[in-house]
């Protein structure tokens, strides 16, 4: 299929890629200028590359009408890690993320899957299916339905498919230094201690592959409505911490309790994969 990607430098962007190209799909990316792509640097002569930023619509017009795309996997949205919760960024992406599939919709394109979050749901139901009420408690799942909900509208009135995948707990190669898993092991290398909460909250981490191949197979089959990407298996902060530090033979260095929980944190997230 040709494939537009949207989000494909970033830690599940590029994993996507990879995936994509692999499985013999013709694939364009759209890049920020200036990006050195460095997760993408093995597979960088297997795909296209459109310089440009998500809010230019006069060029994405230009380039989707050029390509008319048969799937979209949208990826792109603010996420720095310690900010993106509560950033007025998030309404940036929304917009601009509206403003995408309309013009996927006026090229042509038939199939859009985007990167939804766990924190559109209300958690405080446990184990977290997609009939499980919304209610999310921070501006960045709040702009997520929001994109969910007027995306989804867009689709119907346009006859299209449109795929909502809502992302748990990704870990894997290429992640952001400052997420939980490689700021751990970051640590543990340097032979410094790694300050963590007590530990006792729950939640549902999934490989990067795993994520890939969800966004892949969803765009494949032509897949309509929510999806939950997890793993299915609630796992404590304090298991995860435990097992790096036992992994790299420095336990001791696992501090916890030394941090105390977030305002607001919730103390059980994990979800049901049965309809993936």
């Amino acid at each position: 299929m040709r494939v537009f990607v949207t989000g494909a430098a970033g830690f599940i962007g590029s994993h996507v890629t990879r995936a994509l190209v692999d499985r013999n799909h013709d694939v364009t990316i759209l890049a920020k200028p200036g990006d050195a792509m460095r997760r993408l640097h093995p597979v960088c002569n297997r795909f296209e590359t459109i310089s440009g930023m998500l809010e230019d619509t006069d060029l994405l017009e230009k380039v989707l009408m050029e390509i008319q795309p048969e799937a979209s996997i949208h990826l792109a949205w603010y996420a720095e890690p310690g900010k993106y919760l509560r950033d007025e960024k998030n309404v940036q992406s929304l917009t601009a993320s509206l403003s995408l599939f309309r013009l996927l919709i006026k090229a042509g394109c038939r199939v859009i899957v985007t990167a939804g979050t766990c924190f559109e749901y209300d958690t405080d139901f446990g184990y977290l299916h997609e009939d499980t009420p919304t209610r999310p408690s921070n501006l960045y799942g709040a702009a997520k339905l929001s994109c969910f909900l007027l995306g989804r509208e867009l689709a119907t009135e346009s006859g299209i498919h449109f795929a909502w995948s809502r992302v748990f707990y990704p870990y894997g190669p290429m992640e952001d230094q400052r997420r939980l898993v490689p700021a751990a092991i970051a640590a543990l290398k340097q032979g410094v201690p790694f300050r963590a909460t007590p530990g006792e909250q729950v939640r549902d981490y999934i490989h990067v592959s795993d994520v890939a191949s969800a966004f892949c197979l969803l765009m494949e089959k032509q897949a309509h409505g929510v999806f939950n990407i997890c793993s299915g298996a609630p796992v404590s902060v304090r298991q995860l911490l435990e097992m790096i530090g036992d992994q790299m033979k420095c336990p001791g260095l696992i501090r916890l309790g030394a941090l105390p929980y977030r305002n607001g944190e919730p103390p059980f997230i994990c979800g049901n994969n049965t309809r993936m």
